[in-house]
């Protein structure tokens, strides 16, 4: 069964759960299992997880996706699990009273204090990856050896965008200006308010 093996990277099993709801959303069970078969985590259709994970199981899954699809049709999955995570993570994981404290405060003391509160759980989505924040006018969150690192980070980008959206400010826009999937030696994500920047 995967998931088995002590001693290993882990990562929250959302990134695995939100992703075949993402795919059985675009091309139903037929897409799910093949990309789930692709990345050999073909039992986790019937059985989900419901603990951490191996980073490298999620890894597979999210780099079948990015290589089996065609790049708008992967970006889209992977955008959509991303939003799925996030909108979990707001239902399931930051307190009530926190989230309305956030969505009291002005933007500009919101978001170091989300950043914050990323960073101190960023083992969920990073693994064994370095998570280090910049707080400011256009925060940045980045990560060092992102182990689920695909071109342009799409799922990444999502939840964290999910996350500003809800409880900083509803025209939070996330990009990544460096990418590990793409040689960088590091994933930055920059949150930007208002239109996307072209």
């Amino acid at each position: 069964m995967p998931g088995e093996g002590a001693g290993v990277a882990r990562v929250g099993p959302n990134a695995i759960t939100q992703t075949a709801a993402a795919l059985r959303a675009a091309g139903g069970e037929t897409l799910a299992r093949t990309m789930f078969g692709a990345a050999g985590l073909a039992p986790y259709l019937s059985a989900p997880p419901d603990e951490m994970v191996a980073e490298q199981e999620a890894a597979r899954l999210h780099a079948a996706i990015a290589a089996g699809l065609p790049p708008a049709q992967a970006a889209a999955v992977a955008r959509d699990a991303g939003r799925r995570t996030g909108a979990y993570i707001l239902a399931h994981r930051i307190p009530k009273p926190v989230q309305k404290l956030l969505r009291w405060l002005p933007p500009r003391l919101a978001a170091p204090v989300l950043l914050a509160a990323i960073r101190r759980h960023a083992w969920t989505f990073a693994g064994s990856g370095d998570v280090t924040t910049t707080a400011g006018r256009r925060p940045v969150l980045t990560i060092a050896r992102n182990p689920l690192a695909t071109p342009g980070c799409p799922w990444h980008c999502a939840v964290l965008e999910t996350l500003f959206r809800a409880l900083v400010a509803a025209d939070t826009h996330v990009e990544e200006t460096a990418c590990c999937a793409t040689g960088a030696s590091a994933c930055r994500f920059v949150f930007r308010r208002g239109a996307p920047e072209r």
